[in-house]
């Protein structure tokens, strides 16, 4: 078979959506293979609608394109009617851009956004002819290199990468690349390349460590197996988001996908601390963009895509500090232009539904808010700020707007969490719907009633959080908390105005295991994986069975990683990874926690994180 490959007419006319796999989409790069030194090839270990919508990947595809010696491209998890045709016919994965075969290319960058993906990590190295074990790769292979929020515990999917970058891309790509460059030239080979690369900033190599076990089955140590390499990791990061580099022409999908718009980041990180947000740790500190630089930069990514709508990309876009300003200005442009206004991860207060009023068709919109826990007390457990009188408030003021649809989400299995908890889920959504009817009268109700949706997921303790030492629940607790939740709902005087969704439970409780699972779980994975699981992240593919066969099969046990609460001094598959919060601070809210204590915002007050030394950002920021 030819090596340099496109799918033919045949394959495409077989297979769902084929705008997927051709490339050639506006603003996609094609450079002279001559002309560059270095092939890099960005992965998004699922569909290309969700990877496509992915803002890192956007960013870090300009970046690496816009240096003259790298050419980077982009590959997605193909679909499982393209992935059995490529099986059958014996076509390797390629790009997009080229078509060409990605084991052809220097580097596979795949980010890692979602344990439930990891099963695709395999899927596209497989299909690429690439070994699936790092040990097992020759020097025509690709560097295989993982990014993303998963690689702050990388240690299941460990045995699967040549080298995690840890923190944000913007930093150690290009002396990366040039270490690349140099040692291709030496004829070093790839080992003393990665011994090399294991001693950049940020970068975590994992063939040059090892771990050892206590006969329980908990690390009893996590060190270096050379001299020279780190022991400890720090994250990297981005201390002027200004100046750091933005894609002003981002690639224009041909198909419609998740996020079809213009994507502004305003913004990196959250000053609100809630204890079960990993993003909220992750990101620290909080560090704005110029709003001169944000106005400029939303112009000239309008022009060069096309896109008829915006969005405002943050954690908490009501905290940046020229929210208002910025706003002014997008409303006045985009209304001469016809360009909607997207507004994400808004507080509901008078100034964000005032704004909402003029961006958008809010009679055909909902609004959303986020409680996350039913009570005031198990709301100050998780620390997440937020009081019922403000969500009536909030739903008042929005209900005499003209808002008639509410969706309300919140998590089952906080720590602590006790029945009365779960009943303020059913007890809250009453008293907004409540509230409707004592704010709006009979004669201005259009569809006569209000209707609210309440949404429960299950919460996954995460590294790098307070909650990281926490019990999960067994999928049967979690069963049982989601049908205590839709009891309580149809007690409610106003259940027929209230409906009540509920996620999956089996996968949250698997999503917790590979989240602060070590490296044994690779085992697992490969295991799933040869039985035929990859797109575990979508219900109509995930086979719960098959996982809980393999733990058996692999002498491993699922509770152990998931229903057990930690001690404070064992040691975690990830602690020799720096994140900038320190170990200290995490005790001390997991300490709040249990004694239902509430800690201030970052502008309020600060609470010695840790991330004060990046020197950036909020941190040397006058607060008020």
């Amino acid at each position: 078979m030819n090596e340099k490959l496109a799918l033919n007419d045949d394959i495409l006319m077989k297979i769902e959506k084929p705008a997927r796999y051709i490339g050639n989409e506006v603003n996609a790069v094609v450079k002279d293979r001559d002309s560059i030194d270095v092939r890099f090839c960005m992965c998004f270990p699922d569909v290309y609608e969700i990877g496509m919508s992915h803002l890192g990947i956007q960013i870090l595809y300009g970046m690496l394109n816009s240096w003259d010696d790298v050419w980077c491209e982009r590959v997605y998890s193909p679909w499982v009617d393209l992935d059995e045709i490529m099986r059958k016919e014996n076509i390797p994965l390629f790009a997009l851009e080229s078509q060409d075969p990605i084991k052809d290319f220097d580097f596979l960058g795949i980010t890692i956004q979602y344990e439930m993906c990891y099963t695709n990590i395999l899927q596209v190295l497989d299909l690429a002819g690439i070994p699936l074990l790092a040990t097992e790769r020759g020097e025509d292979c690709p560097i295989v290199i993982g990014g993303g929020p998963c690689t702050y515990n990388p240690e299941p999917i460990a045995d699967f990468f040549d080298i995690f970058y840890i923190g944000e891309g913007e930093t150690q790509y290009r002396p990366l690349i040039d270490l690349y460059k140099k040692c291709r030239t030496e004829k070093t080979g790839r080992e003393e390349f990665l011994r090399r690369a294991a001693k950049l900033p940020g970068m975590y190599v994992p063939r040059f460590y090892e771990t050892t076990y206590h006969e329980n089955g908990t690390i009893a140590s996590f060190r270096p197996t050379e001299e020279g390499i780190p022991a400890r990791i720090r994250k990297e990061l981005v201390t002027d988001m200004t100046d750091s580099f933005y894609p002003m022409k981002p690639v224009v999908p041909y198909i419609k996908v998740t996020q079809d718009r213009v994507v502004l980041e305003i913004q990196r990180g959250c000053i609100r601390g809630c204890r079960f947000c990993q993003a909220g740790q992750l990101y620290r500190p909080v560090r704005e963009r110029d709003v001169e630089v944000l106005k400029k930069y939303a112009m000239e990514m309008l022009k060069n895509t096309g896109h008829e709508e915006i969005s405002l990309s943050s954690l908490s876009s009501s905290d940046y500090s020229k929210l208002p300003e910025l706003i002014d200005f997008l409303i006045e442009e985009c209304d001469k232009r016809h360009i909607n206004i997207s507004l994400p991860s808004l507080r509901i207060d008078a100034f964000s539904l005032d704004v909402m009023s003029k961006v958008q068709d809010v009679k055909k919109s909902s609004l959303t808010f986020a409680p996350e826990a039913g009570s005031q007390r198990l709301r100050d457990v998780i620390n997440k700020g937020l009081t019922e009188e403000v969500i009536l408030q909030g739903s008042a003021l929005a209900f005499e707007g003209g808002w008639t649809r509410v969706k309300l989400y919140f998590m089952l299995g906080h720590p602590t969490e006790t029945e009365e908890d779960i009943r303020g889920i059913a007890e809250l959504s009453n008293k907004i719907a409540a509230t409707f009817f004592d704010t709006v009268p009979k004669e201005k109700r259009v569809n006569g009633r209000v209707q609210i949706v309440t949404s429960t997921s299950f919460f996954v303790p995460k590294p790098f959080t307070p909650f990281q030492w926490a019990p999960q629940c067994t999928k049967e607790e979690f069963v049982e908390k989601a049908y205590l939740t839709r009891k309580a709902i149809s007690e409610q005087l106003n259940q027929k105005s209230i409906k009540y969704n509920w996620h999956e439970a089996d996968v949250s409780v698997l999503e917790g295991v590979l989240a602060r699972g070590d490296r044994k779980l690779s085992q697992v994975l490969l295991y799933v994986y040869n039985k035929g699981c990859f797109y575990d992240a979508w219900s109509e593919y995930f086979h719960n069975d098959v996982w809980m066969e393999a733990f058996e099969a692999c002498g491993l046990e699922p509770d152990f990683y998931s229903h057990r609460e930690r001690p404070l001094d064992e040691i975690l598959p990830w602690d020799f990874l720096d994140c900038g919060v320190s170990r200290a601070f995490l005790e001390r809210e997991w300490q709040k926690a249990k004694n239902e204590t509430i800690s201030p915002n970052c502008k309020q007050a600060c609470q010695g994180c840790g991330a004060a030394r990046f020197g950036c950002g909020i941190c040397v920021e006058p607060r008020g």
